[in-house]
């Protein structure tokens, strides 16, 4: 028997902190990655360190066996429809720009998040 889930809480928000010198930046789209697998809508918010992991070159260096390469994870969560947000004030305290990310990286300050929190989705933070 299939249990009603309210639409609000099929939302996922994956909150990330760590870079490209940490396994937990894959593990967290790996996981993030299953929970679009299972019928949700994901977003992830990467801050501080985080944000290493949509620049250009920065998504190309970061592999941890057995998982799959961040680079392929990556793009395998926003072919899906996951939506990534980069914080503002951590993509400026690097001197980041928009055209230093990957395609379909998005600079959004945490207003979004709590938004999507507001209406009730779940939450990771890696």
């Amino acid at each position: 028997m299939s249990e009603h889930i309210p639409q609000s809480n099929r939302e996922l928000v994956v909150l990330v902190t760590r870079g490209t010198d940490h396994e937990l930046s894959s593990v967290a789209f790996t996981i993030a990655c299953g929970a679009i697998t299972s019928g949700m809508k994901v977003y992830v918010f990467l801050v501080s360190s985080a944000v290493d992991l949509v620049r250009h070159k920065g998504v190309d260096i970061t592999h941890v066996p057995p998982l799959d390469p961040l680079k392929s994870l990556m793009q395998d969560f926003i072919a899906r429809g996951g939506t990534i947000w980069a914080c503002p004030p951590c993509v400026k305290a690097r001197g980041y720009v928009q055209e230093d990310f990957i395609d379909g990286v998005t600079i959004q300050g945490a207003s979004a998040m709590h938004e999507r929190l507001k209406a009730g989705a779940a939450s990771l933070s890696f």
